[in-house]
């Protein structure tokens, strides 16, 4: 065990000190990790992927999506006929 210089005032205050950043940093995780929060996270980042910052609708996003759900049905309407 090292041998230190400090005063025991000294000690008590860095302990708190840390004591303080680590309740910080363990309240900062639970609101990570809360499930709303998860939840608030994806639907904005989902929003993002179709609206902008200005809140216009950004219609190549919408386009790809629309045009690969509409080939989709195109594909499973093509292949229930081929398999008749």
């Amino acid at each position: 065990m090292a041998t230190t210089d400090a005063k025991p005032d000294t000690l008590e205050s860095d302990i708190e000190a840390t004591r303080a950043r680590l309740a910080a940093t363990i309240d900062q995780l639970a609101y990570r990790a809360s499930p709303k929060t998860i939840l608030k996270r994806e639907v904005n980042g989902f929003k993002a992927h179709f609206v902008d910052a200005q809140g216009s609708p950004r219609t190549d996003n919408i386009l790809k999506v629309a045009g690969g759900a509409l080939g989709f049905v195109v594909f499973v309407v093509v292949m229930r006929k081929v398999t008749r």
